[in-house]
């Protein structure tokens, strides 16, 4: 029986979700945690593979065991197993066929404030001055226009094609000091976002045109783009599946 786990995490103290031979990682934690549990070694498969010091307000994951599972017991159980910046939110059961990997899409959000903040430095990039954030959404906007998106990916991965379809894309200011960019798509590169983001800011900043961001997608070429920026005020905040794999 396949079951989907809803969790979120603070990415601070980890190397990412991915187990990684040289620290720990979410998806570490959590199949320990399982194992202890259930009392059998588990394997788990997250939706996507967040990097290090990335968050997540909502990672789904599967796994199978041969019995079935109260949902609440087990969510339950795993919270107190698990560390205080690891939570997770639920258990479902689902057809045997689903895979957490096949999301419909996938949320985040990136945010950044001109404020030096005490008690938000680890989850929010500080500008030091200001940028023209309706330049930056209408660069934003031309992301909707292109599917190849090589130019914002991670050199050397092992993904089969770099196509993805942007379904959101923009910049809203939260606070006098804060604004967050909010971006869906069915599927995101390694380090897409942040690549996105660090470009975006250039725009902002008058280093690039709108034509320039268009230039830097249509020239495929990770080197014609921005830097990526910190992982740190980046949240994984929803991923989606179509209702038909949830068992009743």
């Amino acid at each position: 029986m396949r079951y989907f786990i809803y969790l979120a995490y603070d990415g601070t103290n980890y190397h990412g979700w991915q187990i990684q031979p040289n620290g720990m990682s979410v998806q570490e934690a959590l199949m320990r945690a399982l194992s202890t549990f259930l009392r059998k070694k588990i394997e788990v498969v997250g939706a996507g593979r967040t990097d290090a010091g990335v968050h997540a307000r909502l990672m789904v994951a599967h796994f199978d065991f041969e019995k079935e599972l109260d949902g609440e017991q087990i969510t339950d159980k795993l919270n107190r197993l698990l560390p205080p910046d690891i939570a997770v939110y639920g258990v479902k059961r689902v057809r045997d066929d689903a895979h957490a990997r096949f999301a419909t899409y996938r949320t985040y959000k990136y945010y950044v404030t001109t404020r030096k903040e005490p008690f938000n430095r680890q989850y929010a990039w500080r500008l030091f001055s200001e940028p023209d954030f309706g330049k930056m959404n209408e660069a934003a906007h031309t992301l909707f226009d292109y599917t190849d998106f090589t130019s914002f990916s991670k050199l050397h991965t092992d993904v089969k094609t770099n196509n993805c379809k942007v379904m959101h894309a923009e910049w809203t200011q939260v606070s006098e000091t804060e604004w967050v960019f909010t971006i869906q798509a069915d599927r995101f590169l390694r380090n897409m976002v942040r690549a996105v983001v660090g470009t975006l800011i250039e725009v902002g900043r008058g280093k690039l045109s709108i034509d320039g961001f268009r230039q830097v997608i249509e020239k495929k070429d990770r080197c014609s783009a921005g830097s990526s920026v910190p992982g740190h005020a980046l949240f994984l905040v929803d991923v989606g599946y179509p209702e038909e794999l949830f068992v009743l």
